[in-house]
């Protein structure tokens, strides 16, 4: 685990350095450049020690001086491909490093390397003798890989505020990547905050050709959903899944450095557990787990008793939500890109407190995309009836008898559910998701912006992947939605961002190549069935762990928001972004303040930017 920055036309080591510094918390182990002046390549890297600590330091290059890597990031079945390439005439000089891996994979694969990797990654390759320069980011998104390019000047970097170092950059807002932000509560990529500056999407590579300074993405790998109605028996697809999520743990678990478990209790990460035990023993097992002082959001009482079922040693720390609230803007003023997920807060103190104790941990991230985990699964098939009977104009007086609704700050509360699924219901079908997450409405994003919104630019991405799946029914399709969207561009750039402030690398095991692969193929109703979601995980899990850990409602990692927000900051904060009407902003921050209306989602998205854009 790593960072990675680079210069590709006019440059200097000074302004790669710059660069580099503000990668230190990724990689504070080593450090190494390679700079050829001739051609304009300038690359560094920072190292997070984790395979071949003796072996593997970068950038690193062939024999011949001719491929030169840098990479951030783990490839897990690099022992599996080092086996292959000596078998096809390779020579490796390390005795296990990944990265080595990647020099001989492009030799002997060139562009189709990545389709060959399991694991996260980003990485650039100067292909010196063909004078260009191979990108790629991993198939779902864990690794991130920013680039700049505008005439003909082209930077790339692991981090946004590494990347804006390029002193070719003029850091200027982007209008619909700010849109965006406002409605998705991230921005999908390729945009970014910033203009001209962008994300290398999911499951894409990229090549740059020198000589040209032409820059060509393409798509290496889709996540599209194709069920087999052929696999009907579900004793032979328990079995099947349970090869394939074993498989996928052990892995994970290759690590030279002390490796650990995030422990909520829930069912992803205590079968992340359950299998870790059966391979490695409970004794060789660490688990870690954050408490808070409020019932409502507090989790670890289920941790406490799945690890003491399984016989293991669970770091337990309960977080005292007042001390996280006077943290709050020292964390999100180091968050790179403004993600407007609250839970960003207690993933930062749970990496934190594992890194005092391990350098890896495996994380259950994508079991809920994967397995249709989330709530909207459970409305989906009463919004279609909701939306078939009821007429939009008796809609809308719903919607505003709705708002009448007493105000809750519990987490998740029934109040909270209700006004989510009608907004959605103002809209087609294909808006359904992204709106149900929004954390501004259509009418705010109207008065936020002082101008008219088009929500099929605004929501372009999820629109067309709704369009372009016509064949899928609307679990499906919800589930390519939160796997396209919402996993990469919130949930593991999270998890990516927060971990990687405490230097700690953490594995999703639930995105493995093939445990994915088949999950495409497999149909919904064996993950989602008469109301019970993750239906085969759950069938499989059933032998493994106790009833009440399978059978409880998901709680998600949350922070008590609307109580905090009530009188946190005690003002308005005002970024200043001349693109946004202010005076709408503090209306809605006065709403809420008045409890007038729920605005908590609209209140922190707007909390993160300010606190994003200040220096």
């Amino acid at each position: 685990m790593c960072g990675i920055a680079g210069i590709i036309g006019p440059g200097s080591k000074e302004n790669l350095t710059s660069m580099s510094i503000e990668l230190i918390h990724r990689g504070p182990d080593d450090h190494g450049v390679y700079i050829d002046e001739k051609n304009s390549i300038y690359f560094a890297h920072r190292r997070l020690s984790i395979v071949d600590l003796a072996g593997g330091a970068q950038p690193m290059q062939d024999q011949e001086g001719k491929i030169i890597v840098i990479f951030n990031g783990e490839i897990y079945n690099f022992l599996e491909l080092k086996k292959e390439l000596i078998n096809r005439g390779h020579n490796f000089n390390s005795s296990h490093s990944d990265t080595e891996v990647l020099i001989h994979g492009y030799k002997e694969w060139g562009e189709d390397l990545p389709t060959h990797l399991n694991g996260m990654f980003a990485f650039a390759i100067y292909d010196k003798g063909n004078g260009k320069v191979f990108m790629a980011r991993d198939r779902f998104g864990e690794k991130p890989l920013y680039y700049y390019y505008c005439n003909g000047n082209f930077a790339f970097s692991s981090e946004l505020s590494s990347l804006s170092k390029y002193n070719k950059i003029d850091i200027c807002l982007d209008d619909l990547a700010l849109q965006k932000y406002f409605a998705y509560g991230y921005i999908p990529a390729p945009l970014t905050i910033y203009k001209n500056c962008y994300k290398l999407k999911p499951g894409y590579s990229a090549i740059f050709d020198i000589k040209n300074k032409k820059f060509i993405t393409k798509s290496y790998w889709n996540f599209s959903i194709d069920p087999d109605y052929t696999l009907n028996n579900e004793k032979a697809l328990i079995e099947e899944l349970d090869y394939r999520l074993k498989n996928a743990i052990n892995l994970r678990l290759r690590s030279d450095v002390p490796l650990g478990i995030f422990l909520s209790g829930g069912i992803d990460s205590s079968a992340l557990l359950a299998y870790s035990v059966e391979l490695l023993g409970k004794d060789s097992i660490d688990t870690f787990t954050i408490g808070f002082d409020d019932n409502s959001f507090d989790e670890s009482g289920y941790a406490k008793q799945i690890a003491d079922f399984f016989g293991v040693k669970n770091h337990h720390k309960i977080l005292n939500f007042e001390k996280m609230k006077e943290l709050c803007p020292s964390i999100l003023n180091r968050l790179d890109e403004p993600i407007a997920d609250p839970s960003v807060l207690p993933t930062f103190f749970l990496s934190e407190f594992a890194r005092q104790h391990v350098t890896v941990a495996l994380g259950g991230d994508g079991g809920d995309e994967l397995f249709a985990g989330y709530d909207p699964f459970n409305a989906l098939k009463i919004a279609q009836l909701y939306s078939a009977l009821i007429p939009q104009i008796i809609h809308k007086k719903i919607r505003s008898l709705a708002e009448f609704l007493p105000l809750s700050q519990k987490n998740m509360s029934f109040e909270f559910k209700v006004k989510r699924a009608l907004m959605g219901l103002s809209y087609e079908q294909k808006l359904w998701n992204p709106t149900w997450l929004a954390p501004t409405n259509e009418e705010q994003l109207i008065h936020l912006f002082n101008k008219p919104i088009q929500m099929e630019e605004v929501y372009s991405e999820a629109i067309e992947a709704w369009v372009n799946s016509p064949k899928l029914d609307p679990i499906d399709k919800t589930m390519e939605f939160f796997t396209k969207f919402y996993l990469p561009g919130s949930v593991l750039a999270k998890v990516d961002k927060a971990s990687m402030m405490n230097s700690l690398e953490v594995r999703a095991v639930f995105l493995d190549n093939d445990l994915a692969e088949f999950c495409m193929k497999l149909p919904n109703h064996y993950k989602f069935r008469n109301g019970t979601k993750k239906y085969l995980l759950k069938k499989l899990l059933d032998r493994k762990l106790p009833q009440n850990i399978l059978q409880r409602k998901k709680k998600g990692f949350g922070v008590p928001l609307s109580k905090w927000l009530m009188d946190f900051p005690s003002h308005v904060p005002s970024p200043n972004i001349s693109q946004i009407n202010y005076k709408a902003a503090e209306n809605l921050w006065n709403q809420h303040r008045q409890k007038k209306k729920d605005n908590r989602m609209f209140m922190w998205t707007w909390l993160v930017l300010d606190n994003f854009l200040k220096p």
